[in-house]
């Protein structure tokens, strides 16, 4: 006898991020199974990476348990141009951050980055620009004490 056909089930993206997550974790104690866990008071070299992993592990199993019970949703195709331009904003940073300072690269950054959407609005994005460049030299280059020059100069 067929079994009745309902409406399709499992969104797929939620599910493809589950089993990265999952995978990835899996993959991570899998990696780390001879490294000694140590305890709470004296932690060994295995213990963090392990803790990460069991984490990653839960996130994909409350990511993707949820993503089976609702409608089916396909996954978009990959789009090129976000993909380029976020890559080339995030390399671009990366070699920039020394010779250049954090706030210029911070600034290459973000309005590189929004070059992706091509419906971004500068009057948006460069306050928002502004703004995160300053959290961020607040938070990485004054609190965490990143050694990475604010100027060039």
């Amino acid at each position: 006898m067929a079994r009745p056909s309902g409406p399709a089930k499992g969104d797929r993206p939620d599910l493809l991020s589950a089993g990265l997550f999952i995978g990835l974790g899996a993959l991570g104690l899998y990696m780390g199974r001879g490294l000694e866990s140590g305890t709470l008071a004296q932690m060994g070299p295995g213990f963090l990476p392990r803790a990460v992993c069991l984490l990653l592990v839960a996130v994909g199993l409350a990511v993707g348990i949820p993503a089976l019970r609702r409608p089916a949703q396909a996954i978009e195709a990959i789009r090129l141009r976000p993909l380029l331009v976020i890559t080339a904003a995030v390399v671009g940073f990366a070699y920039a951050a020394t010779p250049l300072g954090f706030v210029l690269a911070s600034l290459w950054l973000i309005l590189a980055g929004s070059l992706a959407d091509p419906g971004g609005r500068w009057r948006q994005v460069l306050p928002l620009a502004a703004g995160l460049t300053l959290f961020g030299a607040l938070v990485f280059i004054y609190g965490l004490g990143v050694q990475v020059p604010l100027w060039p100069f």
